[in-house]
C-alpha cells in the first residue's frame, strides 16, 4: 500500500493531472457562484470585444464588470478564442490551457522525475489561489520557466517568444531577459526578438485599426503608473511585497518604491559578476528563482495570486539544493505554512485579518529565501554544491 502510494505521489503525471483537474473545477465552482466571482474573466474576455469595437481598454464598464482591466492590448488575442465561447466554457478552457503552460513548464526542468511531482505538490496550495483568481500568473510562470529552459537547449526563438508574450500582456515578462547573458546566439534572439514584437505589436490592428493600438498603449502606461500609486495603501490587497511589509510595519503609506529599489536592485544584480558560474545549468537556475522571487517581492502590484510566481522560485531553489539540511527545510516549511497557507482555513479569520493581510506577512518567508538565494549565488561553487537530475 506504501509503496503504491509513493509510487503516484512521485510520479509527475499524476500530480500535473490533479492539476488540470483542479484547473477545470476550480473555474466552473467560479461559475456556478455568478458575474461576481467571475469578475476577472469578465475583464479579460472584455479585452477583445472592447479591442473589436475600439473602445478605451483602461476606463470603467460597470454594466460588464467592476474594477479595471490592466492587461496589454495583446492580450485581445490570446483571450479571443475563449471570450466567444458560453462563460461556462470559456471560463474552463482558459484555466486549463493556463494551468498546461504551468505543468509543462515544470517538465522542461532538469529535474528528475520525483522532484518534479514533489515540485507540483509543494505549489499545489499556492496555484489553487491562482487558479481561483482565474488570472494569467499561472499561464505567466510557466512562461517565465520555458524562457530559461529554451535558453537552455540553444532554441532562442522560443525563448524570445515567451518572454515577449508575457510583456505584452503584463509587462512583467521583462524579467526573462535576466536570462539574457547565458545566451549563447545572442543575435539570433535580438533579431527574432525584434520581429515578432513587431508582430505582436502589428496583429491588433487587424480586427481593430493602427491609431486605436497606438493609443492604446499610452492608455496601458496610464494605467500601470495609477495603478502603481493605488497600490501603496496601507490594508489593502496589493502591495503584498518586501516594500509593502515595511511600509505597513512602519505605518507609512508614503515611502516610495524607489528606496527599495535602490537597495534590492544592486543587490540582485550582484551575482552577475560571478561570471565562470555562468557556465553552469544550476546557477542559470538559481538566477531564475532569485528572479521570480525578486519580482512579486518588489512590486506594489503583487497580491495573493501573485504568489504562485515567487513559490516557483522558492522550489527552484530548494529542488536545487545537493543536501537538504535541517535550515533548508526548515525554509521550504516556512513558506508553505506562512507563504502558502496564509490564506486559508489553517489561519483564524482573526489573524488573516489583522495580521497577515495587515502586514502583508504572506511575503516574509519569500523575503528570507530570496536573501538566502543571493547569498548562495554569491558564495556557492555550482558545479560542485548543487544537483539537478539527482
Amino acid at each position: 500500500m506504501k509503496e503504491k502510494f509513493l509510487k503516484i505521489i512521485l510520479n509527475p503525471k499524476y500530480i500535473f493531472g490533479v492539476y488540470l483537474i483542479i484547473s477545470v473545477t476550480t473555474a466552473i465552482s467560479k461559475y456556478l457562484r455568478g458575474d461576481y466571482a467571475i469578475n476577472n474573466y469578465l475583464i479579460f474576455k472584455n479585452v477583445f470585444f472592447n479591442t473589436v469595437n475600439r473602445k478605451n481598454l483602461f476606463i470603467h464598464y460597470p454594466d460588464l464588470y467592476f474594477d479595471l482591466n490592466h492587461y496589454g492590448i495583446f492580450f485581445s488575442l490570446l483571450i479571443a478564442p475563449f471570450a466567444v465561447m458560453p462563460d461556462w466554457l470559456g471560463i474552463s478552457l482558459w484555466n486549463l490551457v493556463n494551468t498546461f503552460i504551468f505543468v509543462y513548464a515544470i517538465y522542461k526542468l532538469p529535474f528528475s522525475d520525483s522532484k518534479k511531482a514533489l515540485f507540483g505538490l509543494f505549489c499545489l496550495q499556492e496555484y489553487i489561489t491562482a487558479a481561483l483568481s482565474l488570472q494569467f500568473n499561472v499561464a505567466l510562470t510557466g512562461l517565465l520557466l520555458l524562457s530559461a529552459a529554451y535558453i537552455y537547449e540553444k532554441k532562442e526563438v522560443k525563448s524570445v517568444t515567451a518572454i515577449l508574450i508575457g510583456i505584452f500582456v503584463k509587462i512583467y515578462g521583462i524579467v526573462g531577459l535576466t536570462q539574457f547573458f547565458f545566451i549563447k546566439n545572442k543575435t539570433k534572439f535580438i533579431l527574432s526578438g525584434v520581429v515578432i514584437a513587431a508582430l505582436f505589436f502589428v496583429i491588433p490592428m487587424a480586427y481593430s485599426s493602427p491609431q486605436f493600438v497606438v493609443q492604446s498603449y499610452a492608455d496601458w502606461a496610464q494605467s500601470i503608473i495609477e495603478k502603481n500609486n493605488e497600490n501603496q495603501v496601507l490594508g489593502n490587497m496589493q502591495d503584498i511585497s518586501l516594500m509593502g511589509f515595511f511600509r505597513r510595519i512602519l505605518g507609512d503609506a508614503s515611502i516610495s518604491n524607489l528606496v527599495f529599489l535602490a537597495a534590492g536592485l544592486p543587490l540582485f544584480a550582484l551575482p552577475y559578476i560571478r561570471i565562470k558560474q555562468y557556465k553552469h545549468y544550476a546557477f542559470q537556475l538559481m538566477i531564475l528563482a532569485s528572479t521570480l522571487l525578486f519580482l512579486v517581492l518588489f512590486s506594489s502590484s503583487s497580491e495573493s495570486p501573485t504568489y504562485i510566481i515567487a513559490v516557483v522560485g522558492v522550489m527552484i531553489w530548494f529542488f536545487l539544493q545537493k543536501e537538504r539540511t535541517p535550515f533548508i527545510i526548515g525554509l521550504l516549511v516556512f513558506v508553505i505554512i506562512f507563504t502558502c497557507f496564509s490564506t486559508s482555513d489553517l489561519f483564524p479569520k482573526f489573524v488573516k485579518e489583522n495580521y497577515i493581510k495587515k502586514y502583508s506577512l504572506k511575503a516574509v518567508p519569500c523575503i528570507v529565501v530570496w536573501l538566502r538565494v543571493i547569498y548562495e549565488l554569491l558564495t556557492k561553487d555550482f558545479e560542485k554544491n548543487y544537483s539537478l537530475n539527482s
